[in-house]
This record gives C-alpha cells, sequence and structure tokens, in this order.
C-alpha cells in the first residue's frame, strides 16, 4: 500500500502512510470522506514529526575537513515491495475484509481476482532480479488475511507446495532481499495470547487503521514480535519491520522504539530497521538514524527509519491501476523522480506492491519495473544496489563513527562495521594510505579515476583525497604516508 506525501493515487483508498513531519490523522470515515473531498493531503508541517522521534547520541568529536560519503561515492538505489508473501494474493482476500469495515470504498470485483501469486512468478522475479543487481526488501505476511499460517498450514495449498515456497524464498531471494514480516495478518488485529482475532470488527482492531493507536511501546514489541517468531519458525531471519498501511503513524515514538526492541529480542539484530515513511516532495528521504545509544560501550544500538522516494507507479496494490513508468524515470534519465532524487544524492528507494507488480498474470507492474531499471542502468554509472539492511547498517556507521585527527591520519571508533566506507579528506596529500585495526594493517590501492572506488582504494584528487575500506567495529586508524 502506498506511503506519500499526497492522498493515495492506487486506486485501494486506504489510509497513506505518514509524511515525517506530519501530525497524525484521524482516519474516521467522515473524516476520511471530508479529506477525500476536499482534496487534502494526510500532512501538516515538518517540524511535528521530526520533534516526536528522539535521535539519541552522537559522536562527541568528529574531524574537521573530513566527511563521511555515499558507500564507494554511488547513491544507493533499492526496491521495497510490499504485500507479499508465500502464494496468497493478498489482495483477493484483504479486500473483502476491508469491505466490512469500509463498504462504500471497497467496491473492487475482488473475487474476480486470483487467490493466488504462483511461485513460477517469484522464480522469474528472483531470477531475473539476480541477473540485473536489483536488491531490496520482500514481504513475507505470516497470517496473510488469516488465510493460514506460513508455519502451519495454508489451507487451499498443501504442505509441500508452501514448503516449496517457503524454500524459493530461502534459497533464490534471500541473498539479495531483506524480508519483513508486514506484522501478523495485514488486516485483523490478532490477540497474540489466542492467536485469533479480537472479536471487535471495526476499524481501531484492523492492523491498517487503528489497531496501533494508543498502544505502549511494550503492547508493539510483544505484536511485533510475535510476528518475526513466526518468520522466525520456518527460517525467515529479519532485520527489519514493515508496517502495513496506517500501522503506527499515530506513535511514531513507540513504534520506533518497538521496532528496535523486537528485532533485538527475537533476532538479535545489531541494526533493526523498519519501513513506514515514503515521501514524492522535496522532503529528505535520507534515512533517520534514530534511539542511539551506548555508542562507547561493549552493546551498541539504534534504529534507522527507511524511507521510500516514490509512490506506487506500477500496478497498484490490488494490481488493477497500472502505473507509468515515466514517473520514475524518463526514456532518456534525465526526468522522474528517480533522477531528481539521485542528484541529491539521497537513496533512491522505490515502492511497489507484489499484487501490482504480477497484476493478477497480466505482470503489468513487472514490465514497468523492468523498464525503469533498464533505463536507470542505461543513463546513470553512479548508483549501487543495496538492501535495506544494507543502507540501514552505513547510515549508522556514517552518523555514528567517532573521527579524530592524529599526526598522521585519523583514529575512528566504529560502534557498527560497515563495508565500502567511503571518507573525502579535504586539503591533504599523500603518497599512501593504511588502515590498521586490531594489530592487522591494510595497504589501500592507489587508483586513478573516482568511477573505480572499492573497498581498499584511494584516489588523489587536486584538494582532496576520497578512499574506500572496510570499516571495522571498535577503533582503527587510517595512516597518510607523505
Amino acid at each position: 500500500m502506498s506511503r506519500k506525501k499526497e492522498s493515495r493515487d492506487t486506486g485501494g483508498g486506504r489510509p497513506p502512510r505518514l509524511r515525517q513531519g506530519a501530525e497524525p490523522l484521524d482516519w474516521s470515515r467522515r473524516r476520511f470522506n471530508t479529506a477525500l473531498t476536499a482534496g487534502l493531503a494526510a500532512v501538516t508541517s515538518l517540524a511535528g514529526a521530526a520533534r516526536s522521534q528522539t535521535a539519541g547520541e552522537r559522536p562527541l568529536r568528529r574531524a574537521e575537513n573530513v566527511e563521511v560519503l555515499n558507500p564507494r561515492t554511488r547513491v544507493p538505489v533499492s526496491l521495497i515491495i510490499d504485500d507479499s508473501t508465500c502464494l496468497v494474493n493478498l489482495a483477493h482476500f484483504a479486500i473483502p475484509q476491508f469491505a466490512e469495515v469500509f463498504p462504500q470504498r471497497y467496491l473492487q470485483d475482488w473475487k474476480s481476482l486470483p487467490r493466488e501469486i504462483p511461485d513460477s512468478f517469484v522464480r522469474t522475479f528472483g531470477e531475473w532480479s539476480a541477473e540485473t543487481g536489483v536488491k531490496g526488501k520482500y514481504s513475507i505476511v505470516p497470517f496473510p488475511a488469516c488465510v493460514g499460517w506460513i508455519d502451519r498450514d495454508l489451507p487451499g495449498w498443501s504442505r509441500e507446495e508452501l514448503e516449496a515456497s517457503l524454500d524459493l524464498v530461502r534459497t533464490l531471494l534471500l541473498p539479495n532481499w531483506d524480508i519483513h514480516p508486514e506484522m501478523v495478518t495485514h488486516t485483523w488485529g490478532i490477540d497474540t495470547a489466542t492467536g485469533r482475532p479480537y472479536p471487535d470488527r471495526t476499524e481501531a482492531n484492523m492492523e491498517n487503521w487503528g489497531f496501533s493507536a494508543g498502544k505502549s511501546v511494550d503492547f508493539l514489541t510483544d505484536y511485533m514480535a510475535y510476528a518475526l517468531r513466526l518468520l522466525k519458525n520456518v527460517g525467515l531471519p529479519c532485520e527489519g519491520i514493515t508496517t502495513p498501511g496506517g500501522f503506527g503513524n499515530r506513535v511514531l515514538p513507540e513504534l520506533a522504539q518497538a521496532s528496535l526492541r523486537a528485532c533485538r529480542d527475537v533476532f538479535r539484530a545489531e541494526i533493526p530497521h523498519y519501513f513506514r515513511h515514503l515521501y514524492t516532495d522535496d522532503t529528505s528521504v535520507a534515512p533517520r538514524v534514530e534511539y542511539a545509544g551506548g555508542l562507547e560501550g561493549a552493546d551498541p544500538e539504534c534504529v534507522v527509519s527507511i524511507i521510500g522516494c516514490t509512490g506506487d507507479w506500477f500496478g497498484g496494490w490490488d494490481g488493477l491501476t497500472p502505473g507509468s513508468i515515466d514517473r520514475l524515470i524518463t526514456a532518456n534519465g534525465r526526468g522522474g523522480r528517480l533522477p531528481e532524487v539521485i542528484a541529491r544524492g539521497e537513496p533512491a528507494i522505490m515502492v511497489c506492491h507484489w499484487p501490482g507488480i504480477y497484476y493478477n498474470g497480466d505482470l503489468v507492474g513487472y514490465r514497468i519495473l523492468q523498464g525503469a531499471v533498464q533505463r536507470l542502468h542505461a543513463s546513470h554509472d553512479n548508483v549501487i544496489w543495496m538492501k535495506l539492511s544494507e543502507i540501514a547498517r552505513y547510515w549508522a556507521a556514517r552518523e555514528l563513527t567517532r573521527i579524530e585527527w592524529l599526526d598522521n591520519g585519523l583514529r575512528l571508533r566504529a560502534p557498527f562495521a560497515a563495508a565500502s566506507f567511503t571518507l573525502s579528506i579535504a586539503g591533504r596529500a599523500a603518497a599512501g594510505l593504511t588502515c590498521e585495526a586490531a594489530g592487522t594493517e591494510v595497504v589501500l590501492k592507489q587508483i586513478e579515476r573516482v568511477a573505480g572506488l572499492r573497498s581498499g582504494t584511494w584516489v588523489q584528487q587536486r584538494e582532496r583525497l576520497l578512499c574506500c575500506f572496510d570499516l571495522p567495529r571498535g577503533e582503527s586508524e587510517l595512516r597518510l604516508q607523505v
């Protein structure tokens, strides 16, 4: 389901994910209709939500004339896939449940939608993404629309079919895709003590709407941990959480803290992350490192808010709304949302929904995605595909590493390791660079062109030098030979 500044354009009418800075909305039916009639966006000011989250600790000292750049000086790109799970076409099963609460808003002929998104398409998609280098996040809803449990049975499919579907995710998708729960059902909230939906069939008990409103950190942690354990039961590791629809938009501080706790409790994730926001205006889409603490100790922690930069311009959340490739990137590679965000140097993270990618077997969203990736690769040689967990790790290291000048270089104190950590050091020239950590010294190789930067290399420019290396956790030194 689309998360964007403006009202949803996916055709489903589900409440939008809150823009950073927007005050939480009361998504009663009356208020929704009023907002829809007025054409109002679900936003107010940037200051509100910015104050509702806590950045936490930051390094006390940061060396002057030293800047942490994007990995290898490239701009991360990624793809968020929502509403996906094993076999179940969530749109087919969720629409009648949404219509039970909002009968005037969910008028789609859901019975005409296929009940299944077949594993043959998952294989096609997985092989294509591996060949093209596309990475991102793929949801697995553990109790999709209350149809069945991925760690038990899915009525309508054999146990063998369910096991084969899970194995396909584990073997084909996991190397390049983070797996997230999208809460437990993506429809009705469940009682974690019984595993059954709450009996009151109202908006207040739907995950997408009011279920999270007013809930404590402890309640949300328990609920998220329940979803995570279901994925753990079937061997799917998770470092992050995706919120379904409007889940968490009225309890943003609690959501962030609960994501941190739940991922650490169930999977011992070092750097948990969550996907709650997307913006399609001029708001920054750089990841937010929140609730950082213990940076100088043995158990540092933080949680990273990953932010999308597009709406679902592929096939809609229900597979009934064809998108537009030009909204993502034009044929010449200069127009559209992706080039705009890439030019700012911020991660360009696209957002789509699995039913819309499959598009009821017509693959409309999939073709748009393929075309967008082809245009992106043809026009941009300064991007790097990363999973959400990789982006979260890099941004945590970027913001939380202490960097100090030494006589002959830099001392770095990193609470978290990060691959391809890239520094710009202004006003310095060097004959060579070495990186030393835990008694091991690595000599970095000098190269001629910035485009060739990768871990273990450096480039001397006129007034600065650029270096790229794998940053270890703990203390290390970058030494300049003059």
